[in-house]
């Protein structure tokens, strides 16, 4: 049996739903499953995360397209241009915890580790 494909406004929906129940279980996992969850997640080329920047990518084209005809606001393309100029960023920042977060052990250590300050840092 074949499966039609959905009409797109249903199948935004449905990505919607899943996206909140893949949210509810990683609250649930394991932290070595949540972490490689995340990492999946966040996979800039394979993942969710990559996903959505290229949708967002996509409907930038879309909204400059209607812009120049005039059906749109100029507002409406540059906001979805700045949206996935941000995710764009933000993958690659993520990028370089990958492996961190793929290589989380299964099972804990005997002692527990040590806490750390938590301090942001961001590179441009």
């Amino acid at each position: 049996m074949s499966h039609s494909t959905p009409h797109p406004v249903e199948l935004a929906d449905e990505i919607t739903r899943r996206l909140g129940q893949l949210a509810d279980r990683l609250s649930q996992l394991p932290p070595a499953q949540a972490a490689q969850v995340i990492a999946r997640v966040l996979d800039a080329d394979n993942g969710v995360f990559g996903g959505i920047t290229h949708l967002m990518a996509t409907g930038s084209m879309f909204a400059k397209d209607q812009a120049e005809r005039g059906v749109l606001p100029a507002e409406v393309w540059l906001a979805l241009g700045r949206a996935s100029n941000e995710l764009n960023d933000i993958a690659l920042d993520l990028d370089e915890h990958q492996g961190t977060l793929r290589t989380q052990p299964a099972t804990t250590t005997a002692a527990a580790p040590a806490p750390v300050p938590l301090v942001v840092r961001r590179r441009r």
